[in-house]
């Protein structure tokens, strides 16, 4: 199976985390930066409008001001963007538990094997990128290859709002043209050298003797003349087990509809894929979140808490009562469930429909389908995913058939 790597790089992410609170600065030069009464600090980042103007980030503020009177500037709210950023980390995760952050306002997602979910490469970017749009208001580009490197290379290629594709086939027309300089891993002054080599392009750099490489520029040299022919092998992989915030998946449907058994049945599939996916990485969350996207493209969230858990059955029950308590009559295009608050320290205090005493039977039957799920997950992780369809599962609701 081909390899599927994204990376989403947020537009101008500082001074957008600004706008959603400021709105009287769309449409303005704006950024954030040091210390805005005295003129004093450096540009942290700048807004398209701003950038217009040559204001780029690292800028001396002062100068900033020379070329721009008018530039809004705000001053930086580090711990504001985090909450951002962890917003962000928390969507990308409901489309694959695969998410290695690259820094504040940037992930990496591995998405090999979901096009079945989310649909072709493209069709699942543009998903990613409407969600972020519609819940968090803000911007950004990505970059579809099947590896990192490339990947990395695709989201720089258009932006603002840019979605790329850079497979190994299109390296020659759409990379190799560029500078040396614009590569993902070289530095200004390892970009010198390499210039100072004769080497202009990137094109230049893969098709140079790579030994010779390695004797200018040491174990680097082999690195970057590898990436620069489209080679990197590198996993996407949390920085830790602790950094999977939430487990979650989304689809947009087919078609738009009122009929709440065909969105339960659409909610099954999904819970299915989100608990198999916790079991997978022993994860249990007490927090279960639907979003409910309506073809006004307008979107509503909805979470509740349950007892730890990975099983599908509790995943789904949490999914259905939410969905029926915010069900309307209007037509609904997009559906997703989400599984979160790993942290076993942090605990919701929200009210839980499960939250009563079990008895003995009742023990028993969630044992027994604890070991059937495990069961399912070790039959799929051998014969595939398709070998047993979420239908066969069990009987989730009582009065509908599967």
């Amino acid at each position: 199976m081909e390899r599927v790597v994204f990376l989403v790089d947020m537009n101008a992410f500082f001074i957008s985390c600004e706008s959603t609170r400021h709105p009287e600065i769309a449409g303005k030069p704006a950024a954030v930066a040091g210390d805005p009464e005295n003129r004093t600090g450096i540009i942290l980042t700048a807004n398209y409008e701003a950038r217009k103007y040559g204001i780029r980030t690292t800028m001396v503020l002062r100068e900033a001001f020379r070329l721009c009177p008018d530039l809004v500037v705000i001053p930086p709210d580090h711990r504001f963007y985090e909450e951002k950023s962890s917003e962000l980390m928390e969507i990308l995760s409901s489309f694959t538990p695969v998410v290695e952050q690259n820094s504040i306002d940037e992930a990496w997602l591995d998405m090999t094997g979901t096009g079945k979910i989310f649909g072709q490469p493209l069709e699942a970017a543009k998903n990613i990128m409407e969600r972020i749009k519609s819940e968090l208001n803000l911007w950004c580009s990505i970059g579809i290859s099947e590896n990192k490197f490339l990947s990395k290379m695709a989201s720089e290629m258009k932006k603002p709002l840019g979605i790329t594709e850079l497979w190994k086939k299109d390296i020659q027309e759409k990379m190799w043209i560029l500078p040396v300089g614009s590569m993902y891993g070289v530095g200004k002054q390892t970009s010198i050298k390499l210039q100072n080599m004769g080497l202009r392009t990137i094109k230049d750099l893969a098709l140079s003797d790579r030994d010779y490489l390695i004797s200018k520029l040491g174990k680097m040299g082999g690195e970057i003349h590898l990436l620069a022919n489209g080679i990197d092998m590198s996993p996407v992989a949390p920085h830790c087990e602790g950094d999977m915030k939430s487990i979650g998946r989304s689809v947009t449907l087919s078609h738009d509809t009122t009929d709440i058994e065909f969105a339960k049945s659409v909610l099954l599939e999904l819970s299915d894929d989100v608990g198999m996916s916790a079991r997978k990485y022993k994860k249990k969350g007490h927090t279960v979140q639907i979003v409910i996207k309506y073809s006004d493209f307008k979107s509503i969230t909805r979470q509740m808490s349950v007892p730890p858990t990975c099983l599908v059955k509790d995943i789904y029950t949490a999914g259905v009562h939410l969905l029926k308590a915010n069900w309307n009559r209007n037509p609904v295009r997009l559906l997703g469930i989400s599984l979160s608050g790993f942290d076993k320290n942090h605990e919701s205090k929200q009210i839980s429909l499960f939250e009563l005493p079990k008895s003995d039977n009742e023990m028993t039957s969630n044992n027994k389908i604890d070991s059937l799920e495990n069961a399912i997950h070790n039959i799929r992780q051998k014969y595939g995913s398709s070998i047993i369809k979420p239908g066969t599962l069990m009987d989730l609701d009582n009065n509908r058939k599967l």
